[in-house]
């Protein structure tokens, strides 16, 4: 943590959970204050788009002491704690939000697979030509990424019990448990069984010797700052529903928008933590990053997602439409020709890249 970032970083969380509280506790008192109906959203809306920097930042911290590949684990799992306040409160704010959770990780897995390495992979072949990475990690992502998207978005569309793009109880829950079983056997590849898939092609895994290594207090106070600050995203995350479908109401963007929106919001900082990577030569550390986020998505967020459907007796549709299949099954094939090789070149971060505006075209140009 450097010092410029250090108030910021500080007060940020803080504030969060100051203003969540206000919101929650005196919405009266807000809402006779002339102007908070268009004023207090925004400002909740500011601070929690900081609240979202601020956990990122100090799980990062933490990720420098623990080094890879646990320290992107500990960012993956910040995501995956933002990302689930934010589905279910919108899920929760109206009746109209049955697939939210399906926009939501359809827009993760575009903007982490497309978006986000298209850029990383450009940016990386313009400043070295080419870049490496390991490809028994590229592949171990890939293996387990696809069959949870069939799990959780294809399949959907092809049972009998109900008709798509649901599941009745018993196949939520067989999905559900099937996804964290997936993603759990991953967690244990790539943190214990063979740590060494998902290193730098020099095999360190610490930072480098000009790196800041936070200390035993910083790494503690980043710690207690970070779980303020999700707790903040959490109790923010309400309102944020509200404003945000209101908003879409208002200048008529399709509800698969706010999907998109969500994905944007909630990995902003780790794809930028991903770029930066990518142009430090660390294109591993990138893809870790970014098909991390993917997996984490799908193997904890859905099956969080589905236990709150069931609990509350909320609908929860997952089945892709033709077309948006159409666009996930095209990823995984040009994903399956960018990590085949072990190294890349711009070539592949263009397709990407074209894949990525396809999808945001098609969900304002269905």
């Amino acid at each position: 943590m450097t010092a410029g970032r250090r108030p910021k970083s500080v007060t940020t969380p803080l504030l969060a959970v100051a203003v969540a509280l206000v919101g929650l506790v005196a919405p009266g008192a807000i809402a006779s204050v002339p102007g908070s109906g268009l004023i207090w959203p925004l400002v909740e809306f500011a601070v929690l788009v900081a609240a979202v920097f601020a956990a990122i930042h100090h799980a990062d911290v933490v990720a420098h002491r623990t080094g890879e590949p646990y320290g992107t684990l500990v960012l993956t799992l910040a995501v995956t704690i933002i990302e689930v306040a934010l589905i279910v409160s919108i899920m929760l704010a109206g009746e109209e939000s049955p697939m939210l959770a399906r926009d939501t990780v359809l827009a993760v897995v575009m903007v982490v697979c497309n978006g986000i390495v298209g850029i990383c992979i450009i940016l990386g072949g313009l400043r070295y030509g080419e870049q490496g990475f390991r490809l028994p990690g590229a592949s171990s992502y890939l293996v387990v990424l696809m069959p949870l998207a069939t799990l959780t978005m294809i399949l959907p569309n092809y049972t009998t019990s109900v008709p798509g793009p649901f599941y009745n109880l018993s196949q939520l829950i067989y999905a559900a448990i099937a996804t964290l079983v997936l993603y759990g056997v991953f967690l244990y590849v790539q943190t214990v069984r063979h740590r060494d898939y998902f290193l730098s092609d020099s095999g360190v895994s610490t930072p480098d010797e000009n790196a800041h290594v936070p200390g035993n207090r910083e790494v503690l106070a980043s710690v207690v700052l970070l779980i303020l600050a999700l707790v903040g995203v959490v109790l923010l995350a309400k309102n944020f529903a509200n404003s945000v479908k209101l908003a879409v109401n208002l200048i008529g963007a399709p509800i698969g928008a706010v999907g998109l929106l969500v994905a944007l919001l909630v990995l902003m900082p780790e794809g930028i933590a991903a770029v930066r990577a990518a142009k430090n030569n660390e294109l591993q550390k990138s893809l870790n990053l970014a098909l991390g986020s993917s997996l984490a998505t799908i193997g904890l967020t859905i099956p969080a997602v589905c236990a709150v459907s069931i609990v509350l007796k909320q609908p929860l549709g997952l089945g892709l439409d033709n077309r948006d299949m159409v666009v996930l099954l095209l990823t995984f094939a040009v994903s399956l020709v960018t990590y085949g090789g072990g190294r890349t070149n711009i070539l592949p971060g263009v397709v990407h890249l074209v894949l990525f505006a396809t999808y945001v075209f098609l969900i304002f140009a269905p």
